[in-house]
């Protein structure tokens, strides 16, 4: 089978199996019980039509209309395919439903209209437009479209889009935006060449005047050559354009051009044609899947060009997708009555302004990236960025408002932002928190395996975020290469210590260890011998002050990191043991998990400190608080030993911290139920609260819940995070991603300011 071939038969199995389609309809309410049957249908359906029958309104708190896009099209120019007829539309119509949903949480109806009569079509949507928050209009041929999308527009009173027209519009303007600030030109005095006349290419030109473009500098081509003032073919959006004498071809239109636009087909603009055009050319090559100019053909032939083009396989893809989930999430959530230039223009500036910033380690991974960042390859943001929610929904909102087409008025932005990310399926808020605590006072901490790329990355981004200075250890040599590869070119400490230019440091690390270890059975060759290995070099450095906290473990099994830690750096004093916790970023919120790393079998006495310096660090993220020690049994009902030492640490809690908000033994259900636990055990402690704290009877319980949680539920986590060490030390899991490695840097740096302003307290108070 040629790969062609392949592909065809995975995309029609993709389809096809297992269920034929890409979407369906899930409940949202309980339907178990005949009860729940009842309130859902019939009678009980009646009370909220008889709300909405007062007040029209009462259809976006009753029904699913406020987050419901309708996606309608006729098939009359579907993708790169033409008039292929509604049906044969359906499968791109099911596709943007599916990218709303997953890229914004919209729900979608896709609707296949089997007319090519304007005005059969107009009220066939305006009809059915009760139905939907929003109508997102696709794949409907030129000039219809314009005529459709006007009246639609006109004549409802929910936000109405053309895609096809004004989502590649708004992001090819975002990336023109940026283009320009690359090439040192100025909008208004910029020329451009637009070939393709049709709605996509005049919604992009109507835009590009938006932003400053000056009309008479566009030249735009269609099929049938230049557009000029003779020609009786033309509409009127057409006639705006109809800047160029009779006769001018595309070569002579290009000749000192700055921007080229291409809406049209492949292969149509030439390498001496983009040698005619100005220094440091735009090329917005979008035809699909063949570009008017090929990518490699273009950069081969300008080294100063900066090119976009329609394919996810080049730099600068001009991909709807940056555009509609997010256009239409912000225009429902404020209940916009339409979608208006003010409101596209917010999501340009939004996008544009999105690129100029450090783009997230998992874009890179995405991508198959070394490192992304702003420049001729990187000119608009990618559509797998998880922040483009947060940014352009509030920017589109934000516009509505001010334009006066928004019936339901944002008051409180910050929480609006966190609940566009819990909508993601990923509350970010703890991880800001602490990321900006570290900012505030960056302490030098030691990436002790910065011969690993993953590693080295990590160490890039404290550094560029100003979360910490980094330190590195491990082969200079490698370092260096590693370093020019992902543009890491900070000047930052790198330190091996295998090498003779240590000889120095480790001959006085090895003494000190020596010294304090000695009548516990190490020599003096072994304290010099271990000096060697980089964790117990990069332990020495934080005790020793040359460095403030150290991180380790990317490469190596845990137990091995911990045992340099335990031997050199040890617990703080008055600490007995040592433990650790997981922070879960949850969709109820930050959950901590205690203890998942260490004690394979915690006493009672153990369960009591665990929870205690467990209780220490979730403050140290600004919340309270509130403790489940949990185990099969609740409160008694069994008398197994391992139920026993849970009472009996809670006991202790009560009886010594009695302000601490902490119960059990308890079943996790009961403790994350705030409502059976308050019906079951009105008593307890918790209840009527939110449990964020969840202490394990035992480590084989507390790890297969952090790890069940992680990779069946893909929840985030920070951690383990190290609790009861004298000193700064935090050791990643085995394998961890570059974003996990840069939160526990910075957990290690607050940990490290924790620790220094409690020993200035102390010297303040001696």
């Amino acid at each position: 089978m040629d790969n062609q071939s392949s592909k065809r038969r995975a995309a029609l199995l993709y389809h096809a199996k297992p269920t034929p389609g890409k979407i369906k309809i899930v409940p949202t309410k309980k339907y178990a019980t005949q009860r729940d049957l009842s309130l859902a249908y019939s009678p009980g359906v009646a009370e909220p039509c008889l709300e909405i029958a007062k007040d029209v309104n009462n259809v976006y708190k009753y029904t699913s209309k406020g987050n419901l896009v309708a996606v309608i099209s006729n098939g009359t120019a579907v993708l790169g395919l033409g008039d292929i007829g509604p049906e044969a539309s359906k499968p791109v119509m099911e596709g943007k439903a599916l990218l709303f949903k997953i890229f914004a949480d919209i729900d979608v109806f896709d609707i296949e209209v089997d007319t090519k009569n304007v005005e059969a079509f107009i009220e066939t949507v305006k009809n059915i437009a009760p139905t939907f928050g929003g109508i997102n209009l696709e794949d409907i041929k030129a000039p219809e479209s314009f005529e459709i999308e006007r009246r639609l527009v006109e004549e409802l009173n929910i936000p109405v889009m053309h895609d096809d027209q004004h989502g590649t519009a708004i992001i090819s303007s975002a990336a023109l935006l940026n283009a320009l600030e690359l090439a040192g030109k100025k909008v208004n005095k910029v020329k451009i060449v637009v070939s393709g006349a049709g709605s996509a290419a005049l919604a992009c030109a109507n835009l590009y005047v938006l932003l400053g473009v000056k009309p008479e500098n566009i030249i735009m081509f269609d099929k049938d050559g230049v557009l000029h003032n003779e020609r009786t073919d033309l509409s009127d959006l057409q006639r705006r354009y109809t800047t160029a004498k009779p006769g001018t071809t595309m070569a002579q239109a290009l000749k000192n051009a700055d921007v080229f636009l291409g809406l049209s087909a492949g292969n149509i603009l030439t390498p001496e044609m983009l040698l005619a055009m100005a220094k440091n050319p735009i090329v917005f090559a979008m035809a699909n899947p063949v570009p008017e100019i090929d990518y490699n053909v273009a950069i081969a032939t300008r080294k100063d060009i900066i090119m976009a083009t329609g394919r996810s396989d080049h730099p600068n893809q001009v991909n709807n997708v940056l555009g509609f989930p997010y256009i239409f999430r912000g225009a429902l959530d404020v209940r916009a009555t339409k979608i208006n230039e003010a409101m596209k223009m917010a999501a340009v500036k939004a996008l544009a302004c999105l690129a100029k910033e450090l783009v997230p380690e998992q874009v890179n991974i995405a991508y198959g990236e070394t490192k992304l960042a702003f420049g001729r390859d990187y000119i608009i943001p990618k559509p797998f960025d998880p922040r483009l929610i947060s940014r352009v929904a509030p920017a589109v909102a934000k516009a509505a408002m001010e334009s006066g087409v928004a019936q339901q008025p944002i008051t409180d932005w910050e929480r609006y932002e966190e609940e566009l990310m819990e909508r993601m399926g990923s509350d970010n808020k703890m991880v800001r928190l602490l990321i900006n605590r570290a900012k505030t006072d960056p302490k030098r901490i030691v990436f002790a395996e910065a011969d690993q790329l993953d590693v080295l990355k990590a160490a890039q981004i404290v550094y560029e975020e100003g979360i910490g200075k980094p330190i590195l250890l491990g082969r200079k040599e490698d370092i260096l290469e590693l370093k020019e590869e992902i543009g890491f070119d900070a000047d930052i400490p790198i330190f091996d210590p295998k090498t003779r230019e240590e000889d120095e440091r480790r001959m006085r690390y090895a003494e000190i260890f020596w010294k304090e270890r000695q009548r516990r059975g190490i020599s003096l060759l072994d304290a010099q011998k271990w000096m060697r290995e980089r964790n117990y070099f990069a332990a020495m450095m934080v005790n020793e002050g040359d460095a403030d906290a150290m991180v380790s473990g990317y490469s190596r099994s845990y137990p091995s990191v911990v045992r340099p830690l335990m031997q050199l750096i040890g617990k703080a004093p008055g600490i007995s043991l040592i433990a650790t916790t997981n922070m879960m970023m949850t969709n109820r919120g930050p959950m901590f998990l205690s203890d998942t790393a260490i004690n394979p079998n915690p006493t009672a006495d153990d369960l009591a400190k665990i929870a205690l310096m467990t209780a220490k660090t979730v403050r140290m993220f600004g919340m309270e608080p509130v403790i489940a020690m949990v185990s099969f049994s609740n409160f008694g009902s069994s008398t197994h030993e391992s139920a026993q030492k849970v009472r009996d640490a809670v006991a202790y809690l009560h009886k010594y911290y009695p302000d601490l908000i902490v119960d059990g033994e308890i079943q996790t259900d009961f403790a994350l139920n705030p409502d059976m636990l308050k019906a079951k055990f009105p008593f307890s402690k918790l209840a009527g609260k939110k449990v964020n704290t969840m202490i394990f009877p035992n480590l084989e319980s507390a790890n297969i819940t952090y790890k069940l949680l992680k990779e069946l539920y893909k929840v985030d986590s920070v951690g383990p995070i190290m609790l009861g060490m004298d000193k700064p030390a935090h050791i990643f899991q085995l394998g961890a991603s570059v974003e996990e490695m840069v939160n526990m840097a910075a957990v290690a740096v607050v940990d490290a300011q924790e620790k220094h302003k409690r020993l200035r307290d102390m010297v303040i108070k001696k």
